[in-house]
Formats: structure tokens, C-alpha cells, sequence
């Protein structure tokens, strides 16, 4: 949206699939379940693709790989390019069939807000203790004439302390004094809804929680993630998520094909499956709301998800949790932060979980 309000917190696309044994412990104490089945090959083809990437990806319009399976259910290796005009991509590595993919650029979601799913209103402010899956971000996130935000995705728990968990473009990206004077900082609050849905008029919007040191996952680590300490009474305890309820407080592996679904602040409830799984994306980000490039980062390992027709997520759904899709209780399976008009990323929710020593809140 190119008045006023500009929605500049976006959402996200790969994933990887540590490919594990039925159950494993991952950081926090946190249970996390693998994957009931791993077609033969796959293995084998995740090592072809890393050894390709880097090659692959020295050519301008490839954007990212990661492994898929054909029709057949046999390991494909994917090519992820800006357009159709890419030429020279193999049509075979190692005895891996090569699949090219036109998605585009991989992005943090940016682009004009539109309508919940549902019929019930992610943008709206809520009345307190709030569910999640709801707008939200930086109270201060506006600069060079616009506003940001993105998505309030879920509830953490370290120790005995709940935190909001959303992306780092969401929540600590302004690492500039630029066009606001202002630096996201701990300390400062986390609102609900975010600026992008109050007419950037933070007045209109409430606390719900505040910034922390070590909050932001970026630029070192493979994870676009941030959490924020919750103010006492101001979201609920459970980690209610709008429209999908109590979750699990354990986590499952994704798995090529895997039903998932996710509550966002744009988009909604929506539905999806994982298509692609161990990729390789880059992604710039920027120093602050509509501000210059800041960085380029490198994501490996990562979850892919259809998104055609942007269906799945949109710009502002930036930190919005991915969960199997069943009807009670759902297991996360990644924390969605970028993509493209046909494919979503999201970092495994094992390595978001593990870079804080956090735990889901859940049932």
C-alpha cells in the first residue's frame, strides 16, 4: 500500500527437515517429532543439492534450491529462479532430476494489506488478554512517511516467563537512527494492532508487551525470529492463536506434502502443504520502516510451502506460526518470515526454539 499506511513486515518461506528418528529432545527441554516417513533417496538428494548450491546460486536469477519429490513420490532437486528467463539451470544432477521453479524474489513480505479470513478481524484491537495470531509490531515502526507491522505469531515460554513470538523484521529491524531517529531497543513496547492498522497513529493502539536483549535473531543466526516479554494480563496464558485455538505444547518435523495452516494478520486462516524441504534462500532486509538495504541473509535448512496466487500468506503475516493441520491441538512445525506470489518460507521451529532455549506454551 503506497499511501499512508505501508505494510512492510512480510512472512515467509523454506523449510528444512532435519531428517531424525521418530523423537528427539531439542533445546529447552523442547519434545519435537519427526517425520513418519523419509522416502528412500532423500537423504542422498539433500547432499547432492547442498553440494550444487553454491554454484547454482552464483547465477543471478536463481533465488534458492531445496528437495522436492515428483509425482512418483521420488526425490527431485529444486532450482528456485526470479523468472523464466533463466537458462542454463541442469536438467540433472547426480542422477537427481532437476525441477526449476519460477517464483520470483524471496522477500519479507511487503505490499497492501488486506481482509482476515474467517470472518473474524486479525486487525482489529482486542479486548485483553489477547489471542495471537493478530496484528501487531514496534510501536515506534514508522519512518520516511510510512508505518510497519506485521504478525503477533504465537506464545513461548523461558523458564517460567512467557514471550510473543514473531519475526526480527517485525519486531527489531530499525537498527537505524534514520528517517525516525529511533532505534528498536529493549525496553521499548510491542503493540496490538500494529501501526499498519491504526492509521500509524499509536495512540490507537495498546501495549501488550516489551522488547528484550537478545530478542532479535538477525543478522548471525539462520533464524528471522524475535520474542517479547509479555505485560502481566495482557495476552492470554494458553497461547490461544484466532481461529485455531490452544496448540501443542510439542513440536513435529515437517514432511513434504505435510497439511498445514497458519493465522496471520492479513490472510487470516489459511490452509496449505509443504513442498519443498533443506533449502537454500537469500533475503534483504532493510534498516527500518521503508528505509535502505541493510543486509543480505543466506537461510539455509529451510521449509517451502505453496503459496500460489499469495493465498497463504501476504504482506503482514511476517511471524505468523505454521502448525499441522488437524482440528485439536496442533504441533508447530515453523515460523513463516518471507516468500513469493508462489511459495512461502519458514524457518523449522526446532532451530527458532533452540536459538532462544524456548518451549511452546500449549496444551
Amino acid at each position: 500500500m503506497m499511501n499512508k499506511v505501508m505494510n512492510m513486515k512480510k512472512l515467509t518461506i523454506t523449510a528444512v527437515i532435519a531428517l531424525i528418528a521418530a523423537l528427539i529432545f531439542l533445546g529447552g527441554g523442547q519434545l519435537l517429532a519427526g517425520p513418519p516417513d523419509v522416502p528412500p533417496g532423500l537423504e542422498i538428494a539433500m547432499e547432492v543439492q547442498e553440494a550444487h548450491t553454491p554454484a547454482l546460486m552464483e547465477d543471478p536469477g536463481v533465488v534458492g534450491t531445496a528437495v522436492g519429490l515428483n509425482a512418483e513420490g521420488e526425490p527431485v532437486i529444486q532450482v528456485l529462479v526470479e523468472s523464466a528467463d533463466v537458462r542454463g539451470i541442469p536438467r540433472n544432477l547426480e542422477g537427481f532430476d532437476v525441477v526449476v521453479k519460477v517464483t520470483g524474489r524471496i522477500v519479507p513480505f511487503k505490499g497492501s494489506p488486506g481482509g482476515g479470513g474467517g470472518g473474524v478481524s486479525h486487525k482489529a484491537i482486542q479486548t485483553t488478554p489477547i489471542q495471537l495470531g493478530t496484528s501487531g509490531g514496534w510501536r515506534y515502526d514508522l519512518a520516511n512517511g510510512y508505518c510497519c507491522g506485521g504478525t503477533l505469531g504465537s506464545l513461548v515460554r523461558i523458564g517460567t516467563t512467557q514471550y510473543i513470538l514473531s519475526n526480527y523484521h517485525v519486531l527489531y529491524a530499525d537498527i537505524v537512527n534514520g528517517g525516525n531517529n529511533t532505534i528498536a531497543q529493549a525496553g521499548d513496547p510491542v503493540i496490538q494492532p500494529g501501526l499498519i492498522d491504526v492509521g500509524c497513529d499509536q495512540n490507537d493502539a495498546q501495549n501488550v508487551a516489551t522488547l528484550v536483549t537478545g530478542g532479535g535473531s538477525l543478522p548471525g543466526s539462520n533464524v528471522d525470529a524475535a520474542i517479547a516479554q509479555v505485560i502481566t494480563g495482557k495476552v492470554r496464558t494458553d497461547g490461544a492463536i484466532l481461529e485455531i485455538g490452544t496448540i501443542s505444547s510439542t513440536t513435529i518435523v515437517a514432511s513434504i506434502n505435510q497439511a498445514v495452516k497458519k493465522s496471520g494478520r492479513t490472510t487470516g486462516l489459511t490452509r496449505s502443504y509443504v513442498n519443498g524441504f533443506n533449502a537454500t534462500v537469500s533475503v534483504a532486509y532493510d534498516n527500518e520502516c521503508a528505509g535502505g538495504a541493510a543486509f543480505t541473509k543466506t537461510f539455509t535448512g529451510q521449509i517451502l510451502v505453496n503459496n500460489r496466487g499469495s493465498k497463504f500468506i501476504a504482506g503482514g503475516d511476517s511471524g505468523s506460526l505454521m502448525v499441522e493441520d488437524v482440528n485439536t491441538n496442533p504441533k508447530a512445525v515453523g515460523l513463516l518470515y518471507a516468500g513469493s506470489s508462489t511459495i512461502a518460507v519458514a524457518n523449522p521451529i526446532g532451530q527458532v526454539l533452540s536459538f532462544f532455549g524456548a518451549s511452546m506454551v500449549g496444551q
